[in-house]
């Protein structure tokens, strides 16, 4: 059996961009599609897409997002629209608002979660009885 090198996930095959292991970024980041972090990153990031921290990573920023996978580490906040998953090893410092959060055994998470939908105002249905007037 030959080896055909490393091995790539359905989500890595579509990626837009991939900040690799021993690359070092500060500065904000905004992008569509998906992309992963292997590397070290401070600062800023904003998508409405998802962002893949990778086992290694080592991320400082407040991160707003559709949604996120975390492998590695990150201090600071996370909003996220869709979900955000902590898989082991990960490391997150910081607060989390997302309305679907998984949490693995193994994950250390220091901070608090919030589980709101970053749009729950319009998804509201105002519902009440609508009289008419009484015709003369």
């Amino acid at each position: 059996m030959q080896d055909r090198g490393p091995k790539t996930t359905p989500a890595d095959a579509q990626l837009n961009a991939l900040l690799g292991r021993g690359s070092e970024f500060d500065g904000k980041l905004s992008f569509e599609g998906t992309v992963r972090i292997d590397g070290t990153f401070t600062g800023e990031i904003t998508t409405s897409d998802t962002l893949i921290v990778g086992e290694g990573a080592k991320v400082s920023a407040d991160i707003t997002c559709g949604s996120i996978v975390v492998h590695g580490e990150i201090t600071g906040n996370i909003k996220a629209a869709e979900s955000v998953e902590l898989h082991r090893p990960a490391k997150v410092k910081g607060d989390v608002t997302t309305p679907s959060l998984m949490v693995e055994k193994g994950v250390t998470f220091d901070g608090s979660s919030k589980m709101e939908t970053s749009s729950a105002a319009s998804n509201l249905v105002k519902i009440g009885r609508h009289e008419q007037a009484a015709e003369a």
